[in-house]
């Protein structure tokens, strides 16, 4: 259960963590190695205070850690159990079940009475123990039998149960940003647990590397591993012995993907935002979906892509289908909750209906043309029926006189100014209706209501 080798000192030998994967063997050691997670473990909170072993009268606290893979949970725990020569468990909930949970709490126990040593219960995916697999946690956590640090990648509000939330922290854990992997892979190359300075990595494998991570530390020294083993296996017969340069070509070799051409704060990066856009504007659903899957195996954040779509059916869509913009929005949401790599389905549902939806701007030209003419400082003041009439004096000023109550005009509508004098007088035309989609409907009946509120 204990991963106490991880943490030893001095070289692997060949057959003990020399043979671990890289991730395992560079997994950090001291807090000064742990990449990004800044907000979490800054100095005081609660996070950290568990790690360096902090007592008095606070006492050390369980602790949920939420976050996508790759961001550090099981690393986090690890640092946890070396605080205070506490013993370390590991347990999966995949794999786990009560009657293992019931031994770890029987063992801290005997540990605490003879030898007065805390045990920490690292549990991974505990969003996958059922409720009642939970609940055998509990006893031990409210005691503080053992320090609970469970990891899990679903929102703990809905797969964790109240009770054991209750009686630990939250700590919320974020994607690496690109410069937090880069030293990542930096360091695996360099470090005597990693390549130990045996290889190069061109910049371009490098930029690769780190597009494919899309935040994961893991997922980026895997890379880096499998693409030391393709340029090792590429070195000519003969010339074994001295430092091997890993090329971006070796690295397309490990993960049988090849490197796109997008750099996400470069042309690249608006070009292909451009395109993707205009694609769905001008319909063509296949060059859409083309873009964005670009933008997608790029490691273009999926969230800047959902925003992307919200604008585009209001501006592009609008009227023409207004359900375009539900499912935009709901787009957004899902992919904030679910991520890569299940975001790209939705993203794919919202982009479809964008492009295949009639289009209509009308509204996106109305709000801009009511704009230009309130920074032409046109509209005057609010006309006094339409003031607000709620409060003491309204009535002595002639404020909401002479006011129509739509709801008492026949058909809901009756004749009324609503704009400004001025804006009234010019007959302010704002909305102009397209003729597709659903705003073809819309166009007749403006015409009606505006000829019963106007006159004409």
């Amino acid at each position: 259960m204990a991963d106490d080798d991880l943490f030893s000192s001095g070289p692997a030998d060949a057959t003990g963590a020399l043979m671990a994967p890289l991730a395992v063997r560079m997994r950090p050691r001291t807090l000064e190695e742990v990449a990004g997670q800044r907000d979490a473990l800054r100095p005081g909170s609660p996070l950290r205070r568990l790690i360096e072993g902090q007592g008095g009268a606070a006492g050390p606290l369980s602790a949920i850690l939420w976050g996508p893979p790759g961001t550090g949970k099981t690393t986090l725990a690890h640092l946890v159990a070396t605080a205070a020569e506490r013993r370390f468990v590991e347990l999966s909930a995949v794999t786990a079940g009560v009657k293992d949970v019931r031994a770890v709490m029987d063992q801290a126990t005997r540990d605490r009475s003879l030898y007065g040593r805390q045990t920490v219960l690292f549990l991974d995916e505990i969003h996958r123990f059922t409720k009642a697999q939970q609940d055998a946690l509990l006893p031990g956590v409210e005691n503080r039998l053992v320090i609970l640090v469970a990891a899990t990648t679903e929102n703990p509000s809905f797969s964790i149960i109240a009770p054991l939330l209750s009686r630990s922290v939250l700590v919320t854990l974020s994607s690496l940003d690109d410069d937090d992997v880069r030293g990542v892979v930096e360091r695996a190359i360099a470090d005597e647990r990693g390549l130990a300075a045996g290889f190069t990595l061109a910049e371009e494998g490098m930029a690769h590397i780190v597009r494919m991570a899309g935040g994961d530390a893991r997922r980026a020294l895997t890379t880096l591993e499998a693409a030391a083993g393709v340029a090792t296996d590429d070195v000519p017969a003969g010339r074994e012995g001295g430092v091997i340069p890993i090329s971006l070509s070796h690295v397309e070799q490990a993960v049988a993907h090849a490197a796109v051409r997008y750099d996400r704060a470069g042309d690249q990066h608006y070009d292909v935002a451009s395109a993707f856009i205009k694609s769905m504007r001008g319909s063509d659903v296949d060059a859409a979906l083309h873009y964005l899957a670009r933008q997608l195996e790029a490691g273009e954040d999926p969230r800047f892509i959902a925003r992307r779509i919200v604008i585009a059916a209001s501006e592009d869509v609008g009227m023409g289908d207004p359900t375009a913009l539900q499912t935009a929005v709901a787009a957004l949401h899902a992919v904030a909750q679910i991520g890569m790599p299940e975001a790209r389905i939705i993203l794919a549902q919202a982009v479809v209906h964008n492009a295949l939806a009639p289009k209509s701007n009308a509204a996106y030209a109305a709000i801009n043309a009511a704009i230009a003419d309130v920074r032409a400082g046109k509209g005057g003041a609010v006309p006094a029926h339409l003031r607000g009439s709620g409060y003491a004096g309204a009535a002595r000023l002639g404020h909401g006189e002479g006011y129509r109550y739509s709801h008492d005009e026949p058909n809901g509508v009756g004749p009324q100014q609503f704009l400004p004098d001025d804006l009234a007088a010019e007959d302010a035309d704002y909305y102009h209706p397209t003729g597709r989609g659903w705003e073809e409907r819309l166009g007749s009946r403006w015409k009606e209501l505006r000829k019963i509120i106007r006159g004409r």
